[in-house]
């Protein structure tokens, strides 16, 4: 049976840290209601814990996003339990270590396609009818990542770039039917991932996920 839908309802891939979680956050404080979906149990639980002691509220879905009956159940849940979702925010990646273009590894290699293309590309027709079904306008959002090039970026660089180009494709497809698709290009940040290519890096200069997600949030009500 479906139950009443909440004021605003998210549901955010990769919430278990970094930016997904941050925006999780923002938008918890904000009355949304979560489905936070990621790998690890313990980080989703601490996500809720944050989340709860602000005053806001999350259903938690330990998952890996490639695992396709696990998705399509999600996707499912969701209609059963609430009927529409107001956005996606598609946060998951997989960044690989740095490594020469002729020396990837060939499970880094698959992992890179089936975290940062396959997922997204299954993701997109499954949620695409619950951001339809939204009373208001429902959004997904996607994250370019400018760093994404150059030396030993091969495998990140060339899936991260599929997955921009398939949600370019939806946004230009969907203008005038909806739901409205928005990708933005974000500040640096100190994320895993970001350290995982700059390992010298200066952290504190950069721009926290908080203000991130703050900024993306205030992009949604537009």
């Amino acid at each position: 049976m479906t139950q009443e839908h909440p004021k605003k309802l998210a549901l955010i891939t990769g919430a278990s840290r970094g930016l997904g979680a941050a925006l999780a956050e923002y938008l918890a404080r904000a009355g949304w209601h979560i489905v936070a979906v990621g790998r690890t149990l313990g980080a989703l639980e601490e996500l809720d814990d944050r989340i709860q002691a602000a005053g806001g509220s999350a259903t938690l879905a330990a998952l890996d996003i490639t695992n396709d009956d696990a998705m399509r159940h999600l996707c499912r849940d969701i209609h059963d339990r609430w009927g529409a979702l107001d956005l996606w925010a598609h946060m998951a990646i997989y960044a690989p270590p740095m490594t020469p273009a002729d020396h990837v590894p060939l499970k880094d290699w698959e992992k890179c396609l089936g975290v940062n293309i396959r997922a997204t590309g299954f993701l997109i027709p499954m949620i695409a009818p619950l951001l339809a079904a939204s009373a208001g306008r429902g959004t997904a959002l996607f994250v370019d990542d400018p760093a994404a090039t150059g030396r030993f970026m091969g495998a990140y660089g060339a899936s991260k770039s599929a997955q921009m180009a398939l949600a370019r494709a939806w946004q230009d497809e969907s203008t005038k039917t909806g739901p409205r698709v928005l990708i933005e290009s974000c500040a640096p940040m100190p994320t895993a991932t970001r350290a995982r290519f700059f390992p010298g890096e200066d952290r504190a200069q950069l721009t926290t996920c908080a203000d991130e997600a703050a900024r993306l949030a205030l992009l949604l009500r537009a």
